[in-house]
């Protein structure tokens, strides 16, 4: 699969080239801060085939937490593009909304339930956890 993408103002280019190794909604409340209130549509790629094409993002990473996340933002526009996650070290997160072509998601899994707002969706087909996958299911 080949997904380019960029940020809103087009400052930050990227592109991936593999296998996504998965395709997921997060519910948590630290999601819906990142996107304004709903699930993150993100996929999750192998980092050996991402790359950044024009521009540098900005990070913020968290110091108050034991696992922080750090995310990528652009400094001018402010589109938040990818995370990095130390539970996924050979990895990187990438924003759905940041895709050139964003049909090319298929959610398998929406986790984090537990935080779902009565105006979040869940298509039917797609797993659902209470946190992440491996624990309790919806």
């Amino acid at each position: 699969m080949q997904i380019k993408g960029r940020c809103y103002c087009g400052d930050i280019r990227f592109s991936f080239e593999g296998e996504p190794q998965r395709a997921v909604q997060c519910h948590c409340r630290e999601c819906q801060y990142i996107s304004g209130g709903n699930p993150n549509a993100a996929m999750i790629v192998p980092k050996n085939g991402f790359t950044l094409l024009q521009g540098e993002p900005s990070t913020f990473t968290r110091s108050d937490l034991e696992t922080p996340r750090t995310r990528w933002f652009c400094p001018r526009c402010g589109t938040s593009l990818a995370t990095l996650s130390p539970r996924f070290p050979e990895s990187i997160i990438l924003k759905v909304g940041t895709f050139d072509d964003p049909t090319v998601f298929k959610p398998t899994v929406a986790q984090y339930l537990k935080d779902k707002q009565p105006f979040h969706c869940v298509a039917d087909g797609v797993e659902g956890y209470d946190e992440i996958p491996g624990a309790a299911s919806r």
